[in-house]
């Protein structure tokens, strides 16, 4: 399964978005592109991709989190635990760092972009 979470206005997004395709065409394998903001993650859903992005390293729930997005100000998130960090996520997905690759049981936040093809090999 070869998945991104996406955010069509973002360029880094857009460029991991070139990468997995590009892979995906060579391996014949069908690409799933969700629009985060679009189709929210449940909070089950978060704990999943957060499990799986320990497969690239040590990745804590607020390392998934964009802090520079007002709405995490106003709900005063700098000290938030995990719970309540992915109970914004869940409810604020703008919240959701972006792009994040998926490729079976692994996942990476693709910033810069050139980070996905860490899943992207053959």
């Amino acid at each position: 399964m070869l998945t991104i979470y996406h955010n069509p206005r973002c360029s880094k997004s857009r460029g991991a978005l070139e990468l997995a395709t590009q892979f995906a065409e060579r391996h014949g394998l069908e690409l799933h592109i969700i629009d985060y903001q679009k189709t929210p993650l449940t909070r089950a859903q978060l704990e999943e991709l957060h499990r799986l992005l320990q497969s690239e390293g040590a990745v804590s729930v607020r390392d998934m989190v964009r802090d520079g997005e007002a709405v995490f100000a106003e709900l005063g998130l700098d000290d938030a635990d995990d719970a309540r960090l992915l109970d914004a996520l869940a409810a604020h997905p703008i919240l959701l760092q972006r792009p994040i690759v998926r490729r079976d049981e692994r996942a990476i936040i693709a910033r810069p972009s050139e980070l996905a093809l860490r899943i992207l090999q053959d």
